[in-house]
């Protein structure tokens, strides 16, 4: 990093959203000095999660314009504001979009990784101030994304929401630990606690479903149903650990639960909605053994979205329905956990990138996206 830099604004490049589903464009940006308990660093690459595609077509508040998208990457600390102890100039860190500030009682209990302190909103200002480290050349306030803003050459972030990381393990597999894949992972390993010889249901096979089949083979789990409308989804599974594929569209007269029941003799033990269709919530839980089977919902539908459930089969029959925020994962002690994972090779990242491309090149990789091309791709800023 160059001193020099410290304490001062940094001109760079930055890929902004300045209307709805446009393609980003490449910009000059000022990237203001990191203030209180905050940190400025160099983005190495980032990859595109498919919240970033969610924000990228809305059109209606919480979206907000112009915007520097992106939130999952990696980067090397350039400047640290006042008060910060935890990174030094040149720590590899990873943001993440939850924050852990280690100080409230979520963070300092095992029970949660819902920080108190700084209420997860989708808020297009810094944390501890409703401002913006971000302008144009013209002097325009471009706005932050989710934290973190890594579709940026440089970006600032809050100390709250950084994980040190080791700097040995590849770029293009430590960005993926920043959202997608430590959320399904740990929603197997963290919120559900899969259970070594159980059977597990995942209605969606995207990269967070396909997440999900990793935790629960890491976990142990004797079988893993993998349920999608996209066939090729089948051979995609098995990389993931899915034993069984069932697709909704050839069940004939049964509904996909039915299919289940009959495949497990009584429901699967976890059942994992990846999509964030409420019919699918209703689906996974018809799926889900009776006594003790668990319904893991990840899937982020419509904010106004409304789940039903009969009181009556809730009452007798003893399942579990329960969220799944970053995959209940604490960043700052969890994210290392599924490094040394990596590193021994247990964890399986490789096979979750796709593609990769220069950052000159980041609107193919909302192409690769919407087409249903991708899983993830990494986007390098100075390849």
């Amino acid at each position: 990093m160059n001193g020099n830099t410290s304490g001062k604004p940094i001109r760079c490049k930055a890929a902004i959203l300045r209307n709805p589903g446009e393609p980003l464009v490449i910009e000059e940006v000022i990237v203001a000095p990191p203030k209180s308990r905050e940190v400025r660093i160099k983005i190495i690459c980032t990859s595109l999660c498919h919240s970033d595609l969610s924000f990228w077509k809305l059109k209606d508040p919480p979206a907000i314009f112009p915007r520097i998208l992106g939130h999952e990457a990696v980067g090397v600390v350039e400047s640290v504001g006042e008060g910060v102890h935890e990174v030094v100039e040149g720590d590899t860190v990873i943001p993440t979009f939850l924050p852990d500030c280690g100080e409230c009682i979520d963070c300092l209990s095992e029970k949660s990784n819902i920080c108190s302190k700084f209420p997860f909103v989708l808020s297009p200002w810094m944390n501890r101030e409703e401002t913006s480290r971000f302008t144009d050349v013209k002097g325009e306030t471009l706005y932050h994304f989710l934290s973190v803003s890594s579709f940026s050459e440089y970006t600032v972030v809050d100390i709250a929401h950084l994980t040190k990381t080791d700097p040995a393990i590849p770029p293009n597999r430590a960005c993926l630990l920043s959202c997608g894949v430590s959320t399904g992972v740990g929603a197997a390993w963290k919120t559900a606690k899969v259970e070594a010889g159980t059977t597990v249901a995942i209605f969606g096979l995207g990269a967070i479903g396909l997440a999900v089949a990793e935790g629960a083979r890491l976990c142990g789990a004797k079988r893993i149903i993998g349920v999608d409308v996209n066939q090729d989804k089948c051979d995609l599974g098995k990389k993931f650990g899915v034993t069984d594929f069932v697709n909704p569209g050839n069940c004939g007269d049964k509904t996909v639960s039915q299919v289940i029941l009959d495949m497990t003799g009584g429901g699967a033990d976890y059942c994992f909605e990846c999509v964030g269709m409420s019919s699918l919530v209703n689906e996974a839980y018809a799926s889900c053994r009776k006594g003790w089977g668990k319904v893991v919902i990840l899937g982020v539908d419509h904010p106004q979205a409304m789940l039903t459930f009969n009181s009556f089969e809730v009452l007798h029959t003893g399942k579990t329905i329960m969220g799944s925020f970053f995959g209940g994962l604490k960043p700052k002690s969890d994210i290392r956990v599924l490094e040394k994972r990596y590193t021994d090779k247990e964890l399986h990242l490789d096979e979750f990138v796709t593609h990769e491309v220069d950052f000159k090149e980041i609107n193919k990789a909302f192409d690769l996206m919407t087409e249903g091309k991708s899983l993830r791709c990494v986007i390098w800023m100075n390849k």
